[in-house]
């Protein structure tokens, strides 16, 4: 009787759904005009994370208020994202951070619409057990869909601070209003007097100076959060012409 014969172990499968693969599927789908060919490379590689993709962000955030079943949510939410796969740009940041942020843009906008709609009809502020939409809505867009942009809003004053800011108070300022923003978790109390008194402490200028730094900042917010929607990130190179003075 022979020894036996030793099993070969099998191979784990990879838990990430949406990795590398993933990612050069979708360069190539756009790098290519052949249809049979982009049809391929989504079948084979896209639709299975794209749809994935779709059913956790739905589940993880609670996307329930539909008048349809949840698969044809899930499905619209891919049809979605495959209206967008053209505009997705590598140079810009992950494919996964990109149509993560598409797919919570179309359920946050089509989840409360309907919403909007049961109360209309229902005439009742909360439909399950005092769950508060809008309260999710806010906790989800600060907690989880901006993080990111958080992050790559300082990186991109770090890059650019240099070419609004000149004076040595005023740069000490800005810079003061990165690094509370770097420790933001770490900061309880996160409103604008809290943050006026830590910057003064920081820096010893007065509030009227604060100010006139902070506004600064703060009116290139609406185009980085403009860019982030549409392209996935904001662009975080030094970009000095746009503050030329």
């Amino acid at each position: 009787m022979g020894a036996p014969t030793a099993k070969k172990p099998r191979k784990k499968k990879s838990k990430i759904y949406f990795g590398q693969p993933a990612q050069d599927a979708i360069i190539a789908y756009n790098a290519t005009d052949d249809p049979l060919e982009k049809n391929n490379i989504y079948a084979e590689s896209i639709n299975a994370p794209f749809d994935k993709l779709a059913e956790n962000i739905i589940h993880t955030f609670k996307f329930y208020y539909f008048d349809i079943p949840l698969d044809e949510v899930k499905n619209e939410v891919v049809a979605f994202m495959v209206m967008q796969l053209p505009k997705y740009n590598p140079d810009k940041g992950k494919a996964f951070s990109y149509f993560s942020i598409v797919a919570k843009n179309w359920l946050i906008l089509h989840n409360t619409n309907n919403y909007k709609k049961m109360k209309s009809h229902s005439g009742i502020e909360t439909l399950d057990y005092g769950r508060n939409l809008d309260a999710e809505e806010t906790n989800i867009e600060t907690k989880e869909m901006y993080s990111e942009l958080v992050d790559q809003m300082i990186q991109f004053w770090e890059n650019n601070i240099h070419n609004l800011f000149h004076r040595k108070k005023d740069l000490s300022i800005a810079y003061s209003v990165l690094e509370l923003f770097k420790k933001r978790g770490n900061i309880e109390n996160f409103n604008k007097k809290a943050l006026y008194i830590m910057i003064r402490e920081m820096t010893g200028a007065n509030t009227q100076l604060i100010t006139r730094i902070v506004n600064q900042m703060k009116s290139q917010y609406e185009s980085m959060l403009h860019q982030y929607h549409n392209a996935g990130s904001i662009d975080t190179w030094d970009t000095g012409s746009i503050f030329a003075q």
